[in-house]
């Protein structure tokens, strides 16, 4: 199989589908992989690299998109990207398409088959190839929240860890999951006064035994959250629906509750956000403020520690592309039912339930794709 791996055109992206040792290992396995030229220069892997690992380099996307059996992306495509897809072809990426049904519409049109990291499942019930970005992007909203909290960024000028003789800042965490989890890990150890909000009572116990007393646990239902994100000086929105467009939580009504210059990050955008004054933002004009409240709301946060963002995103994505490469998709997707919930759009079809819905078109069930 021929593979190719584009440099990402979004915003302030530096993250590459494969890194040189990645497609060593493509190549190894008989494959034949072509990179753009100065795709991995955004992680500091240069042409040569690749070369020196068996790839080819090629001037443009135009040759990727051309010359490709499936092309390795980490961002969902851009306008320009999906218009030169081709029917049969494997586009194997983020791809988030549940508040998006423009994307969703040219990828129908453009009949490719289209594996979305992001509802590939495992044996475990999690989400294996969505979890390292996840874990990255729950270290990262700490990081991103103390800078909007200072004063020169529009925020309160509170110190999240405070200092003898002032308390430290108050950190809300809506959602105990993968993002929830290691916001809240990192916001502890600044030594933030951290309290974790869900509604499965087995996440509340498993972060609770956790944490013990370096973070409070309250189950989510209106009025705590009302209450938590009301005193928060920083909020950090980390609620994920498989697939699905993420259910607005935090209305325009309570940001009239909390104080001005908080601090609310949306991890949830590319999924629609979770907070219902949120839009999407990049990494050139990070933060917008709405009744007095910083709105931190960058689609791809990993992308700015893109060198650790793509080692932990090749360590998980590497092993299905080998596979759909060696066996085929139909076949790869056949024995590995985890991996046969990554196929979100097929033959103009869309074949995830969750995205159908949200864009108000008609689903076929994923099975029917192999037939």
């Amino acid at each position: 199989m021929i593979i190719g791996t584009p440099k990402e055109i979004k915003n302030h992206e530096y993250r590459v589908g494969l890194t040189p040792e990645s497609a060593r290992e493509l190549v190894v396995h008989g494959h034949r992989v072509l990179v753009e030229t100065g795709a991995g220069e955004g992680i500091g892997a240069h042409d040569r690299y690749y070369v020196e690992a068996g790839a080819e380099i090629v001037q443009s996307a135009d040759d990727i998109f051309a010359g490709a059996d499936m092309v390795v992306k980490v961002k969902e495509p851009q306008p320009v990207e999906r218009a030169m897809l081709r029917e049969g072809q494997i586009l194997y990426t983020y791809l988030h398409l549940a508040p998006d049904p423009d994307q969703t519409r040219d990828l129908m049109k453009s009949g490719a088959v289209c594996i979305a990291y992001e509802t590939v499942t495992s044996p475990h019930g999690g989400l294996p190839l969505l979890k390292p970005m996840s874990q990255v992007a729950g270290r990262m909203s700490i990081q991103a929240g103390a800078t909007a909290l200072e004063k020169a960024h529009g925020g309160r000028g509170v110190l999240l860890g405070g200092v003898p003789g002032v308390a430290p800042g108050k950190v809300c965490v809506i959602g105990g999951g993968v993002v929830g989890f290691n916001a809240a890990q990192m916001a502890a150890g600044l030594g933030a006064d951290v309290t974790i909000l869900d509604r499965d009572p087995e996440v509340l116990e498993r972060v609770g035994t956790f944490f013990e007393a370096r973070a409070k646990t309250r189950f989510s239902n209106r009025a705590n959250l009302a209450e938590c994100v009301a005193e928060a000086d920083l909020v950090i929105g980390a609620v994920l629906i498989p697939g699905a467009e993420a259910p607005k939580l935090v209305n325009r009504e309570m940001l009239g509750t909390m104080r001005p210059g908080s601090v609310l990050v949306d991890v949830a955008i590319d999924q629609g956000g979770c907070f219902e004054t949120s839009h999407a933002t990049t990494h050139a004009d990070p933060t917008y403020v709405i009744d007095g409240i910083v709105h931190y709301a960058v689609a791809n946060m990993p992308g700015a520690v893109a060198r650790t963002s793509t080692y932990a995103l090749n360590n998980v994505t590497l092993p299905h592309a080998l596979r759909i490469a060696d066996l085929g998709w139909k076949e790869a997707l056949r024995r590995d039912p985890h991996l046969l919930q990554g196929l979100n759009v097929w033959n103009g079809k869309v074949t995830f339930e969750a995205v159908a819905e949200a864009i108000g078109t008609d689903y076929v069930p994923v099975e029917q794709a192999l037939d």
